[in-house]
């Protein structure tokens, strides 16, 4: 475990997806700040948003990127690009939302053209809090995320049940999975193969879009990150 603080954080870049208004920023503002906004005193996300949070899993040090992207069919122009180098997908749909629990396919063809097949994806449904108007049911999505070869979990942003177990577990699986980020660490340190492609040595890289250098002044990273529509 020493070695392994010794060695600095490894960094992670997870993605938020899903349908417009199912509480993906909601549940980021959970997860990082520990904070809820009514729903009356939110507002949707333009284009694409991140914040950088700092946890310890397995005994590693873990600095994760996470971003949050808008659900308007309108913005896909700009978050399809900020999948590149992410290794781990939340798919977020609301449990009292039939219509985005049943647009997951959609996102997931997405998946299938933008991101290789060793990331890994977590389903969320969201908002349990509102078990007396659930459209969706726990066995549904459960059954719906195994036919995907996905992780599952229900939350609620409102009452923060089964947030940080969703960050958690996806965050597991993902250093479980070395492929996906033992080449970013190996190349950061000068060590890695020259020349490498894929998606490992752009997040080694840092440059996609998408992407934050994580050891760079947070002034600097609001500058020039972000979305600039």
């Amino acid at each position: 475990m020493s070695q392994d603080k010794e060695k600095g954080p490894v960094n992670v870049k997870l993605l938020l997806i899903g349908n417009s208004s199912v509480g993906k920023s909601s549940l980021l503002l959970r997860f990082s700040d520990e904070q809820w906004l009514p729903e009356d005193e939110s507002s949707a996300t333009i284009g694409v948003d991140f914040r950088v949070h700092k946890m310890e899993v397995k005994g590693k040090r873990v600095k994760l990127s996470i971003w949050d992207t808008a659900g308007q069919e309108r913005f896909r122009t700009i978050t399809s690009s900020y999948y590149r180098g992410a290794q781990g997908i939340i798919l977020v749909y609301d449990v009292a939302n039939r219509e985005s629990f049943e647009a997951l396919p959609r996102w997931f063809s997405e998946l299938e053209t933008y991101v290789s097949k060793s990331v890994v994806k977590i389903i969320v449904g969201n908002k349990v809090d509102k078990e007396f108007s659930r459209q969706v049911s726990y066995s549904e999505g459960q059954a719906f995320a195994k036919r995907m070869n996905s992780l599952f979990v229900e939350a609620s942003a409102k009452t923060a049940i089964g947030v940080r177990e969703a960050f958690q577990e996806v965050v597991e699986n993902i250093l479980d999975t070395p492929e996906l980020w033992a080449p970013a660490v190996s190349r950061s340190r000068g060590t890695g193969v020259a020349g490498g492609s894929g998606g490992g040595s752009a997040a080694a890289d840092g440059n996609m879009p998408g992407s934050i250098n994580l050891s760079q002044p947070a002034a600097e990273q609001a500058a020039g990150g972000g979305c600039g529509c």
